[in-house]
């Protein structure tokens, strides 16, 4: 079974920075696009960055210029670095999984279990 395991969430202050990491297997990691996304209380989960096998990535607005998505194929994790963090960035982040790209509306064909990030203003 596929597995993604997230790490790295914690409590920050306003403008402090977190690096959250999440874990694949190797069958996932080489041939998926991998994204993470992030559901604050009351709020529909929204997609925040991406990155394709090829190094291709997406943003969304709120985090473009904060926020970069990385992945090492060695060790088969993908990163996003978080600086520059606003209150509104409290959410659970997710790590995700899935061979399209660019992102659909429907995509995700694996998720981890999530990983809290809590800003303090």
């Amino acid at each position: 079974q596929v597995q993604l395991v997230e790490s790295g969430g914690g409590l920050v202050q306003a403008g402090g920075s977190l690096r959250l990491s999440c874990a694949a297997s190797r069958r996932t990691f080489r041939n998926y696009v991998m994204g993470w996304f992030r559901q604050a209380p009351g709020k529909e989960r929204e997609s925040v960055a991406a990155i394709s096998w090829s190094g291709s990535t997406f943003y969304a607005d709120s985090v473009k210029g904060r926020f970069t998505i990385s992945r090492d194929y060695v060790k088969n994790t993908v990163a996003l670095q978080m600086n520059n963090l606003k209150a509104e960035d409290t959410a659970v982040y997710y790590c995700a999984a899935d061979p399209t790209w660019p992102m659909t509306t429907t995509w995700g064909d694996y998720w981890g279990q999530g990983t809290q990030v809590t800003v303090s203003s």
